[in-house]
């Protein structure tokens, strides 16, 4: 899974066609090329990412294999493809550096030298309970790891790597063209070894020269108590093998929480109604309530309202780094009874006649005064 979503990246939708993607991409080339930005360093950034994601996503072979894994081999990328900071490609690109300058195009850079592994996405929910308590979850997913048959070197047991006899190592090809404005040099990626300067003649035969194969993988994630929604946990090592011996990337779990059929969660705090009985609500008590760590008990005063709130404090969720808890507000709703036995419905009349079906009504309009007075 790879940590960039190329149609993101694009601004194009999943089952966008090869002309809508060719069309995103030339419009943020012309917007993001270094020539024309204003902002020279983070346009050159984002100029490599947009390259990036229109070499996957052009390619049909690739495009299939990163909508079944988020990743392509290669870190993310086509293989052999140079991303320096005017890098060309084989298309699109090269159209935008006609449209600028011609055919005068820049060198790209090659990706000489060990190369660290793509980082790796995972996302994992968690019920609200393992939010508050921790847990260990058992993850699986597929990465490439080094070939075991050649080491990682993609070329077969016994044989030896060779320097590129087209572009001498250098993993470009140069070309001179003389114009009414002068001599320009173009140099694109060499096209035998694909920009890598070397080449290798007896592939190895487990991993096609690669050298790296899928590999399925099993891990033990330990969620810390207090994680919230977005939450991230790196596991470092645990991404793609590099290449040329470089380091494994990382591995990025991505929490998000289920919703709860009864609890609210805002930051630490904690939101929860619960019903009580008229009786409770007019002549208080203490009521038994369940709160993620428990029971609790909620102290309801006399002649609570309906909608009325109560905060239990250090009730609510723990703190990622720890320092104390969240608080649990309980929004208290009175419940009528729908059905009364004879002897309720003579001591309920007897109320009223007592006068307890009587309304303040100039207290409750001074509520709800109070409720819309302004400081």
């Amino acid at each position: 899974m790879a940590t960039t979503d190329y149609y993101t990246l694009l601004g194009v939708e999943r089952g966008a066609s090869e002309a809508d993607i060719k069309r995103a991409y030339r419009g943020l080339a012309r917007k993001y090329h270094p020539d024309v930005a204003e902002d020279k360093t983070s346009a050159e950034a984002h100029f490599k990412e947009i390259n990036e994601a229109y070499e996957v996503l052009s390619d049909p072979q690739k495009r299939r294999q990163y909508d079944r894994f988020g990743r392509v081999d290669g870190n993310g990328s086509a293989p052999g493809a140079g991303f320096g900071p005017f890098g060309a490609s084989s298309d699109g690109i090269g159209d935008i550096f006609d449209m600028f300058f011609g055919a005068q195009r820049a060198a790209p850079q090659r990706a000489a030298g060990p190369q660290r592994g793509a980082d790796l996405r995972y996302d994992l929910q968690i019920t609200l309970e393992e939010a508050f308590r921790g847990a260990e979850r058992e993850i699986s997913f597929h990465y490439l790891g080094a070939c075991d048959t050649c080491k990682g070197t993609g070329a077969k047991p016994g044989t030896v790597i060779q320097s590129c006899d087209r572009c001498s190592g250098s993993g470009v090809a140069r070309s001179v063209r003389q114009t009414p404005l002068g001599q320009f040099v173009t140099q694109t990626t060499c096209s035998k070894c694909g920009g890598e300067g070397e080449i290798t003649p007896s592939p190895c035969e487990a991993c096609h020269g690669r050298g790296r194969v899928d590999r399925p993988r099993t891990l033990t994630i330990k969620v810390p108590p207090g994680v919230d929604e977005g939450s991230r946990i790196r596991l470092a090592g645990n991404g793609e093998a590099g290449t040329r011996g470089g380091p494994p990337g990382d591995l990025y779990v991505y929490l998000s929480i289920a919703q709860h059929p009864r609890f609210r969660r805002d930051g630490a705090d904690l939101f929860v109604d619960v019903p009580i009985a008229f009786t409770q609500a007019a002549l208080g008590g203490v009521v038994e309530i369940d709160a993620l760590d428990g029971p609790a008990e909620l102290t309801v005063v006399a002649g609570t309202q309906s909608g009325s709130s109560y905060r239990l404090r250090a009730r609510g969720m723990p703190s990622v780094r720890g320092g104390g808890r969240g608080d649990l507000l309980v929004s208290v709703h009175v419940v009528v009874p729908q059905k009364l036995s004879r002897k309720e419905r003579e001591v309920l009349e007897q109320f009223a006649q007592l006068g307890g079906d009587r309304i303040d009504e100039r207290s409750f309009f001074d509520r709800v005064k109070d409720a819309f007075k302004v400081d």
